[in-house]
């Protein structure tokens, strides 16, 4: 399986991410995968990818509040 290439993605600051810099959350959208990545590294960030599918499956259960707080 080969890496999904985040090189040329838009990436997008999460609102939920607190305005301390101890949360920030990076997320982009290529057409094989979903990347997240830490904002206050920047591009030195490491992306952890996600497939579609299970991009979609977490973004329901938090949707639906599925996920333990």
């Amino acid at each position: 399986m080969t890496a999904p290439d985040f090189s040329q993605a838009r990436w997008h600051k999460s609102s939920r991410s607190n305005g301390g810099g101890s949360a920030c959350v990076m997320v982009a959208h290529v057409p094989t995968a979903t990347g997240v990545a830490d904002s206050k590294l920047g591009e030195n960030s490491p992306v952890l990818p996600f497939s579609s599918t299970t991009w979609t499956s977490f973004l329901d259960a938090i949707k639906s509040d599925r996920l333990d707080g």
